[in-house]
């Protein structure tokens, strides 16, 4: 229970201490005890975490220890139960190499935009290292055999141990300020991480950041890397890689000079003879626009338009002849004597036809009358008055169609078929059917 209340309560901590007691036995575990100068703790790393460890631990030996707090039940003692296992030494430079890591790009020292690009033929090199190191001499010798032509200024600092930072800082603040150099290379050879500790420096890294000239930094071997890499323009992998970075193959450019000089004399043979040419053709203008050659080149001119102009006047005399030819021909072949026999033809097939035209229209109009009167006549009054009927006229000439409008004494006419008769009306209106059964004769 109270191992359970111990793991359960505290997290995996890290501590450090020195080594004593180190057994591994035959099962793979380790067993050993952490202690200080004021405390020691048990301590056990069990299978297969300990197979994971990339040193052998030794007696003696400041280490890093990650671990959970146990209880060794059987004894009844207090362990530390190892998860992972360090020198003490390199893991906190190690450490502290990637929070000034994280710490500086944050602040942009790293980034690629401020990286400047470096001359393409540097005149004079600033070298920043040790004057007795093997990368000087590397250096050297890869200047030497690529491009002697460069100025290479050995600018000695110590690279390894307390004094080289601030030294190193030192060099590249009066280099920088100086103005004598186009490029500074800042380097020195392999080591462990405690040898190139110098180039994890914080103000190197903020003095190659404040340079005023391109910054190239080789520190150690290809595997190796450094604050000062990140910050610096361009990293080269080794002293002699950086070296090759930094000036151009003497035999590579000599071929590429030559190749320019080819270039450069085709060019100029070409414009030469463009110019040749142009020139003849210059002399050739210049010999057209004289006056002797101005005047026969009219003159010709002159015989050219006096040639053509006589062949149009000559096409148009043509053209208007053969016109005038042609509108004699429609005038004579319009001719009254011509016209008159064709307009006679004319007007007598258009009077028979008029008047054939005029007889089918009678006879139509004719059986139309007929037609039209028959049937007129079949609604006339006339045709009503033949059968027996008469239509009587009051004096003002008015048809009668009531007995009831006339009186006793009243004149009037009787409309029949042959003529009119005088009448008077001798007695009252009767009724209608009194009329039908007894017709009274009209008094004359």
């Amino acid at each position: 229970m109270v191992r359970d209340l111990l793991e359960d309560a505290l997290p995996l901590i890290w501590i450090e201490g020195e080594l004593s007691n180190v057994a591994r036995p035959a099962s793979g575990h380790i067993y050993f005890t952490l202690k200080d100068s004021g405390a020691q703790v048990r301590c056990a790393m069990f299978r297969p975490k300990s197979g994971w460890l990339k040193f052998k631990p030794a007696d003696g030996m400041h280490v890093l220890v990650r671990a959970r707090v146990g209880l060794y039940e059987p004894r009844g003692e207090f362990q530390l139960v190892a998860e992972h296992m360090e020198p003490a030494g390199e893991g906190a430079l190690q450490r502290e190499f990637e929070q000034l890591k994280m710490r500086l790009d944050a602040e942009g020292l790293f980034a690629p935009e401020r990286k400047r690009a470096l001359p393409r033929y540097a005149r004079r090199i600033g070298v920043i290292t040790s004057a007795t190191g093997a990368a000087i001499r590397d250096v050297l010798s890869v200047f030497e055999r690529r491009w002697p032509l460069a100025d290479v200024e050995v600018l000695p600092v110590p690279v390894q141990g307390r004094e080289a930072p601030p030294a190193i800082v030192t060099m590249l603040r009066k280099a920088s300020a100086s103005g004598r150099y186009d490029v500074l290379l800042l380097t020195r050879g392999g080591g462990s991480l405690e040898d190139l500790w110098a180039f994890n420096d914080e103000q190197v890294a903020r003095a190659i950041h404040a340079s005023a000239v391109p910054v190239v930094s080789a520190v150690g071997h290809e595997v190796d890397f450094s604050i000062a890499d990140f910050v610096a323009d361009l990293r080269a992998p080794t002293p002699s890689a950086a070296a090759e970075l930094l000036v151009p193959d003497a035999h590579t450019s000599a071929q590429h000079l030559r190749q320019l000089h080819q270039r450069l004399s085709t060019l100029q043979q070409r414009q030469l003879q463009a110019l040749g040419q142009r020139t003849d053709h210059l002399l050739a203008r210049l010999q057209a626009q004289r006056p002797q050659a101005r005047l026969a080149r009219d003159r010709e001119r002159l015989l050219n338009l006096r040639r053509r102009l006589a062949g149009v006047l000559r096409e148009q005399s043509q053209y208007r002849q053969a016109r005038l030819e042609r509108l004699q021909a429609r005038l004579l072949a319009r001719h009254p004597r011509h016209q008159l026999p064709l307009l006679a033809r004319r007007l007598a097939e258009q009077d028979l036809r008029l008047r054939r035209a005029i007889a089918q229209i009678l006879d139509r109009r004719q059986v139309d009358l007929r037609h039209a009167a028959r049937a007129l006549h079949a609604v006339s009054p006339l045709a009503t008055l033949e059968r027996g009927y008469a239509i009587v006229f009051d004096a003002d000439g008015h048809v009668l169609r009531s007995a009831q409008d006339v009186a006793p004494g009243t004149p009037l006419r009787a409309r029949l078929a042959d003529g009119e008769l005088p009448l008077v009306v001798s007695t009252a209106p009767v009724s209608a059917p009194a009329v039908a059964k007894k017709k009274k004769t009209p008094k004359a």
